[in-house]
């Protein structure tokens, strides 16, 4: 939390970008436009899934790769727009079945290295000379070793049947991807989505190795987050093409991972405990947009969170008392474009897939953030009071 409140603006987009196009899990990555190779037969999905998760997984994977990034419309970003992950970019990607890999950007602006192991990921972004470092969270095994966990028929169509509660899955599609014959599903939110349409993914029907992942926005056919592999290669990757450490003069930014002690101070629950345990006036309303107030709570003593509606179309609101990390042109977004709200001027970065808006009244700064347009997003941002 700490440090969401002193990052700049755009190391937070670097990594909200990178967390996007790593969301599945660091494995090769492809767009599956179909090129007219071969495709796999018709299977249901259950049966697909097992397939792939029974095959022993290739050695490495070495790919040429294309990223794309609609993410950020024209003008919402200022000036910012210089490195590969706002751009876009193609590049090359290495990967072990060990849990290590890199994946190469080029662009005329410097190279953007994403560099990960199973402890941890580091960005290095060349046009700023940064690198962003963040601990990845720790998965326990009884036997340490098991990278291919068992699994039946039974526990995937149980899986899916509750993932259907909420989330509407298309069949396993027959297609190719790079060459590779793959199967291709779709799932998008049955309700409260918010500006998310769909999520995409694509594997190879041999290999087992997910090659697609895209993230679609409502309403659009063009991917809001994608990357592409226009070749793919499986067999033995050398430990020097995943291990690269940034140049030794490059700025350094931990983004947390610092472990829990359990000596923070536990969250106060309910609005009339907030409120009096705040050291600031609250305000969080009971609704905003329309949307009702589901919790609130003060967390790490200083910081209060409030939620409205739910799923993807929620809304949260973050008040905290001005600070020296608050205070002015300190804020998280203040080299954004500002928006006026009723005479107080907010900070507002605008997305395909949400907005946030960051603005300061009566010694509170406030953050709000929802997966909505940035014109419901200012209404609801007007009534906080």
């Amino acid at each position: 939390m700490s440090y969401l409140r002193r990052a700049s603006t755009r190391s937070l987009i670097i990594v909200i970008v990178a967390v996007c196009a790593l969301a599945a899990g660091g494995a090769a990555i492809a767009t599956a436009a179909a090129g007219g190779g071969p495709t796999p037969p018709p299977k249901p999905l259950d049966q697909a899934i097992n397939d792939a998760l029974s095959v022993t997984p290739p050695t490495g994977v070495t790919a040429d790769v294309q990223f794309t990034n609609n993410l950020f419309p024209s003008g919402a970003l200022l000036g910012q727009t210089g490195s590969a992950l706002m751009t876009g970019a193609s590049g090359r990607l290495w990967l072990t079945n060990d849990g290590h890999g890199r994946i190469e950007l080029q662009s005329d602006a410097g190279d953007v290295q994403i560099v990960w192991n199973p402890q941890m990921i580091s960005v290095y972004d060349a046009s700023s000379n940064s690198v962003y470092r963040a601990n990845l969270p720790q998965q326990t095994s009884s036997s340490g070793t098991d990278t291919n966990p068992p699994h039946t028929l039974a526990e995937i169509d149980s899986f899916l049947t509750n993932l259907g509660v909420d989330w509407a899955l298309s069949g396993a599609q027959p297609t190719d991807v790079a060459g590779q014959p793959a199967y291709s599903v779709s799932v998008s939110p049955k309700h409260d989505g918010g500006l998310l349409g769909s999520l995409q993914l694509a594997w190879d029907a041999s290999q087992g190795t997910p090659l697609r992942v895209g993230v679609y926005a409502q309403g659009d056919s063009t991917p809001v987050l994608e990357l592409a592999v226009t070749n793919i290669s499986y067999g033995a990757v050398a430990s020097g093409d995943v291990k690269v450490a940034p140049p030794a003069g490059a700025k350094v930014v931990n983004l947390g991972g610092t472990p829990d002690t359990g000596s923070s101070t536990p969250a106060v629950t309910g609005l009339a405990a907030v409120q009096a345990a705040a050291p600031f006036t609250v305000v969080a309303p009971d609704t905003l947009v329309g949307l009702p107030r589901k919790d609130v709570r003060l967390v790490g003593g200083n910081t209060v969170i409030a939620l409205y509606g739910q799923g993807l179309g929620g809304i949260a609101l973050a008040e905290r008392k001005v600070d020296a990390s608050t205070t002015g042109s300190n804020g998280v977004l203040s080299n954004l474009p500002t928006v006026s709200l009723d005479g107080l001027t907010a900070h507002e970065l605008a997305t395909q897939l949400g907005t946030v808006l960051e603005w300061q009244s009566g010694g509170t700064s406030y953050v709000l953030a929802g997966s909505l347009p940035a014109s419901a997003a200012e209404t609801a941002a007007r009534a906080v009071k």
